[in-house]
């Protein structure tokens, strides 16, 4: 009997334990083999935490620091030095992570970018991801926060693809004593906004849920369903990432329980059930110690991983090592394969601009996956 179409009706009753769902797993394993195949993707890269200062404050988050206890900004030849080292470890890929304008917070933040004729945060953003593309083999991945329209055709430039996680949508998150209070950049509404304009403007965009921060199983599945209407829309969702929420002990959500590995699975194949065969679904590996369980519900991506850069958003989980992440993969019956910050399916004049389309062909094989290359077997 085939399985029923997406529903978020039907999407909310699978069982929360991740058993007994009634043939979703095997039904998420069929449409990641129907759109995807054998084949698992990953991304060669460096984090770069571009400053750590933000205007949110929200409970779980440990990459967030004020002036004096850790929040800086990295300066240009900073960047610089971890784009060329990442380049002697045959990374494609430089992730810029930050905090959401903290020049609205913090003195010290607007006059660092003062001092360096920079208007905002993302000025600066653009200026660096410039530099990246002009000085190095590596493509700049953006993750800056909101962006408005403006910014974003400006960064379309020098950044093949552009992210902001929606997290989730419901508003309730949002409330006192919720994770996402005294966040504005966590509104959904605005968050919803950003990836949508971004779909106006053809630009290949990374988005996701975070699970396991006080959300419920509906609103889950409502922020899966928004997401994959957005992207009926577009058509430039170029990945979802499904990520489990892991405690931190210096953040007033340490004694949080993370979600348990089946019911994040069960969420996991939800995805690739609601977002269909095409879709590029990733879980991160180094958040689980099992990570090959994900295989099963659907995945066909396990995103950036680096060589030589710690996650700065999660510093205690270190990124398995390529050989493990490989034997993993192949184990399972799936061939590993190195891409860049832009799936194969984006890589074309509709959705990357003209004077940076030339020199992501050039770092692809005639598959437009990333060039493998032999000095890029160096993993820490």
């Amino acid at each position: 009997m085939p399985f029923p179409a997406p529903d978020p009706e039907l999407a909310i009753r699978f069982p929360a334990a991740g058993t007994a769902t009634g043939g979703l797993f095997e039904e998420a394993r069929r449409l990641r083999d129907e759109g995807k195949g054998r084949t698992v993707t990953f991304s060669r890269k460096v984090f770069i935490p571009l400053t750590t200062m933000c205007r949110d404050r929200c409970t779980y988050c440990t990459f967030a620091k004020p002036p004096g206890a850790g929040g800086v900004y990295m300066t240009p030849d900073e960047v610089m030095e971890v784009v060329r080292a990442g380049e002697k470890h045959g990374c494609t890929e430089a992730l810029i992570t930050l905090g959401d304008r903290p020049e609205d917070r913090w003195p010290a933040a607007r006059e660092f970018l003062e001092r360096r004729g920079h208007a905002s945060t993302l000025d600066y953003v653009r200026h660096v991801t410039e530099r990246i593309v002009d000085e190095s083999a590596l493509f700049p991945h953006a993750n800056p926060g909101l962006m408005d329209e403006a910014t974003q055709r400006v960064l379309r430039r020098s950044n093949p693809s552009l992210g902001l996680m929606l997290e989730n949508v419901s508003p309730r998150l949002m409330e006192p004593g919720m994770p996402h209070h005294d966040c504005p950049d966590k509104d959904p509404a605005a968050r919803l906004e950003t990836i949508e304009t971004a779909g106006r403007l053809s630009i290949p965009f990374t988005t996701g849920i975070l699970v396991g921060i006080g959300e419920t199983p509906a609103e889950i599945v409502e922020s899966l369903f928004r997401l994959a209407e957005i992207h009926r829309r577009n058509g430039h969702l170029q990945e979802i990432i499904v990520q489990n929420f892991q405690p931190k002990s210096d953040t007033r959500m340490r004694g949080v329980e993370p979600p348990t590995v089946e019911f994040f699975a069960t969420v996991v194949a939800l995805t690739r059930w609601i977002f269909g065969a095409a879709m590029n679904v990733q879980v991160p590996p180094n958040l689980t110690d099992d990570f090959g369980v994900y295989l099963d519900a659907g995945i066909n991506d396990w995103g950036g991983v680096s060589p030589l850069t710690i996650d700065w958003v999660n510093p205690e989980a270190p990124w398995p090592h390529l050989d493990r992440l490989r034997s993993v993969t192949e184990a399972a019956g799936f061939h590993l394969r190195p891409r860049l910050p832009v799936y194969p399916e984006y890589l074309d004049d509709r959705w990357i601009d003209p004077g940076l389309l030339p020199k992501l062909i050039n770092r692809a094989n005639d598959e437009a996956y990333a060039v493998a290359e032999e000095k890029a077997t160096t993993w820490r």
